[in-house]
């Protein structure tokens, strides 16, 4: 077992204080490298357990393919262009990212563009700077009662919408993964994005550069926008085909645009870009603030920790995602279904086939699918040559041909109010296991539906076995002269001198070479040596 002293943490690029600090009290062994070249990361990553980016450093398949020890790739910031996240599901590394916490800094920031469009501040400054007074030059327009199109409804997105209608804004939104109600909830209005090009005064993009958004806005929706329409760029650059928008300036189809990102960054001394009249240009300094620094440093550091640890992260990129309400919630749940895959797969080693997860009880109202991902790992971590985590799990087990099935049960069952069941089957052999979170740890309940109640963590032996007199005692008897103790133990039986499991806590594991003598003893079944 790893122990944070252990763990070593490449910092790639600048991260707050605030960050670097968490890292030390964690007990890590960090080494702050900025400026990397991509070889000579690819040469020093396979000694790291993790490395924490911002947007400069590059983690390319060749870097991950070369990380023989790494487990998350932690981005402080929101986006994840830098990072290849495919190849990093492959080799099992988690990537998370910080999306919260430079979202007032980039919202205000595309807020100040927007203003700036409206009032030609940048350029009315160097006019003064000039020894200029020019004021007839620069005739803006009032934000009061101007319709804002946002592309993209996310967090800035909506912070973005709040301060606009509270500058007497309507505010139109474009985005196909969001509601009616949750648009609603903030004052937007939803429309297509036909619509919104047309009734638009002012356009802020929030969407990701994904194959579908880059270009979106090309020199045909360009011109299908109101004619003097203002943009701003505050997501990614890319998503506005950047040749249009020149031109469109110069046609005065585009009255204006404001540019945080760009798609080539920096953008050549010598572009345009930097120096169109009709465009203000800003250096990606959307999430620049010193509070929104730290938050994504504190935010990226404390899911590494998370994860060095064992614990699931609050913002996983390619792994089933706990929202924040729910993890103080389904934590207790992820380390008791993994626990139950463990048990099973010493229990009863069966090949698996068929994976089926029932939860009972008002777990069921929230969304299990990292259950899945934790039981699949309890089931094939010692099954399989691959590191399997919940971020492969679910690509290991498609690979195998195992069928995963998911029941969720709203009414509670028997005595738990919230409960799992984890049964594995191949062909016709079948096997379960129950569990539950009692007081916050993981507890077996159930084994083949004859009911337990024992704490999951340990060393265990269990006896399947009929029911009579003696089977305890020669058991007991057998590990005593072996010097094995015995810290509690539980029995589960169908009826008296009936089907029956015995189930026994150890200080230490009984070793394999005491399995036979005990299956002599019980006579019936079979007897395994569990450890979890």
């Amino acid at each position: 077992m790893s122990t944070p002293s252990t763990y070593r943490i490449l910092v790639a690029d600048t991260l707050a204080q605030s960050g670097l600090d968490l890292l030390a009290q964690a007990g890590f062994q960090v080494d702050v490298k900025t400026g990397l070249k991509s070889g000579e990361l690819t040469d020093i990553i396979p000694t790291y357990d993790a490395l924490i980016v911002r947007s400069a450093t590059q983690a390319t398949a060749g870097v991950i393919a070369a990380a023989e020890r790494l487990k998350v790739i932690a981005r402080a910031g929101v986006g994840i262009d830098n990072v290849d996240v495919p190849a990093a599901t492959q080799r099992g590394i988690l990537v998370v990212n910080a999306p919260t916490g430079n979202v007032v800094a980039a919202a205000e920031h595309a807020v100040a563009l927007i203003m700036s469009l409206a009032r030609h501040i940048p350029a009315a400054h160097l006019s003064m700077m000039r020894g200029e007074w020019n004021r007839k030059d620069f005739m803006g327009v009032e934000l009061r009662d101007k319709a804002l199109g946002l592309l993209g409804l996310g967090r800035v997105a909506g912070n973005v919408a709040q301060r606009a209608l509270g500058l007497g804004m309507t505010v139109l939104a474009y985005d196909p993964y969001v509601s009616t109600d949750i648009a609603a909830n903030l004052g937007v209005t939803l429309v297509n994005l036909d619509h919104l090009l047309a009734e638009s005064d002012f356009i802020s993009v929030h969407l990701p550069l994904t194959d579908q958004t880059r270009g979106l806005l090309d020199a045909d929706r360009l011109a299908r926008c109101k004619r003097g329409v203002r943009l701003v760029n505050t997501a990614r650059g890319g998503i506005i085909d950047e040749a249009a928008l020149l031109a469109s300036l110069d046609s005065g189809q585009v009255a204006g645009a404001a540019l945080d990102v760009f798609s080539s960054e920096p953008p050549p001394a010598d572009s345009p870009l930097r120096t169109h009249p009709g465009i203000i240009a800003t250096p990606h300094i959307g999430g620049s603030t010193s509070e929104a620094q730290d938050q994504v440093a504190i935010d990226a550091v404390t899911q590494v920790i998370d994860i060095l640890h064992g614990r699931p992260a609050r913002y996983a990129v390619n792994a089933p995602l706990i929202p924040p309400s729910q993890v103080e919630f389904l934590t207790p749940f992820v380390e008791l279904v993994e626990t139950m895959g463990r048990f099973l797969a010493q229990f009863d080693p069966v090949p698996v086939q068929r994976v089926e997860l029932t939860v009972h009880g008002p777990i069921a109202e929230y969304d299990t699918s990292i259950l899945q991902a934790a039981a699949l790992r309890g089931l094939l971590a010692n099954v399989v040559v691959e590191r399997v985590n919940i971020v492969n799990a679910g690509l290991i087990a498609q690979r195998r041909g195992i069928i995963i099935a998911e029941i969720k049960q709203r009414h509670h069952y028997e005595r738990y109010e919230n409960m799992v069941t984890l049964k594995v089957s191949a062909g016709s052999q079948e096997t379960s296991v129950r569990g539950s979170v009692l007081g916050g740890e993981p507890f077996i309940v159930a084994i083949r539906d004859l009911w337990v109640d024992f704490l999951a963590r340990g060393h265990f032996l269990l006896s399947w076995h009929h029911d009579q007199p003696g089977i305890i005692g020669a058991i007991g008897t057998l590990l005593g002269q072996n010097d094995i103790n015995i810290a509690f133990m539980h029995v589960g039986r169908r009826s008296p001198r009936g089907e029956a499991i015995m189930v026994l806590n150890t200080d230490e594991p009984v070793p394999d070479h005491l399995i036979p003598a005990i299956d002599a003893i019980v006579v019936t079944h079979h007897a395994r040596s569990i450890s979890l």
